[in-house]
């Protein structure tokens, strides 16, 4: 079997929910108040912030067992390990933060990452530790057992982002799928004023739902699954966050700014893409934007 089918195997043990899901509610209890998730998700940022802040420690800790290798260079090798520790605490934070709102495989699997990351940085405060004392060859012998344990872990890191689609934009996705030419969404006078109203755009393969909120005689339109996780955006709300109209996801409250679909609230961190939209005989009219054509 291969690694990844592996880890496919154990997103799927559903006997780990036992212990992962008080974890997961003491996180969500602890991420308070919602300006200190938003921060951590990347929403002000516009993608997510655990993969930046990882590369610190990552980083550090590469670098360290290079220098490590030559005599010389292990004092500033320790200097490295010492960074590494520090960057991982903010690096964690943000990676619970995400993990938190994640789907079920995503969770089990993303419960594994963090068990070895944690040990991980075991080691290399174990390192620390025996380097201040003097005991270098014990040192470095736990520095590189923690950077194969963290590598063992960025696999798994890397099978949740691109596998299983963790924080990436599932409405980017959908959006590929749209046909490039106008589409047709109706009359005017049959959208509903100031809530989401679900129509479909015409793919290669199947449709695609669409979010279509008028305001008036401005109508937006934006592909309808959540970029977070696919939540159905056309069952939303249209509220005001942090000074902005926005269209509220009903599965996690992620809120999309109507101007530009930028997210204004978490957990979302990618915007959500929005089509142009023109009016043409009293019909609503919607294409793709410019960058998908």
């Amino acid at each position: 079997m291969s690694l990844m089918g592996f880890l496919d195997r154990v997103a799927d043990v559903a006997t780990f929910d036992k212990v992962i899901e008080p974890a997961r509610r003491a996180v969500l209890g602890a991420l308070r108040p919602p300006v200190v998730k938003d921060l951590l998700h990347g929403t002000w940022l516009g993608h997510p912030l655990h993969p930046v802040l990882v590369q610190v420690p990552v980083g550090s800790w590469v670098s360290a067992g290079l220098l490590d290798a030559v005599p010389r260079m292990r004092p500033a090798a320790t200097t490295l390990i010492g960074v590494g520790v520090a960057a991982a605490v903010p690096a964690a934070a943000s990676g619970a933060a995400d993990w938190s709102e994640q789907g079920t495989g995503v969770r089990r699997l993303g419960a594994l990452h963090a068990v070895l990351n944690s040990a991980a940085l075991a080691l290399y405060v174990g390192s620390l530790a025996a380097r201040g004392k003097d005991r270098g060859a014990l040192g470095r012998v736990l520095s590189y057992s923690g950077l194969a344990l963290a590598g063992g872990s960025a696999a798994i890191g890397g099978h949740m982002s691109y596998a299983q689609s963790s924080g990436a934009s599932h409405a980017a996705a959908a959006v590929r799928a749209l046909s490039t030419d106008w589409l047709d969404l109706g009359p005017l006078d049959d959208f509903p004023e100031g809530r989401p109203a679900l129509r479909t755009g015409t793919g290669g393969s199947a449709d695609v739902p669409l979010a279509v909120v008028r305001r008036g005689a401005r109508v937006d339109v934006f592909v309808g699954a959540c970029s977070h996780l696919s939540g159905p955006l056309h069952e939303g709300t249209v509220e005001d966050v942090r000074g902005s109209q926005c269209l509220v996801c009903p599965w996690h409250g992620s809120a999309f700014d109507l101007d530009n679909g930028e997210p204004r609230r978490g957990p979302a961190a990618n915007p959500q893409e929005k089509l142009e939209v023109r009016m043409q005989a009293g019909r609503v009219m919607a294409r793709v934007p410019s960058r998908h054509r």
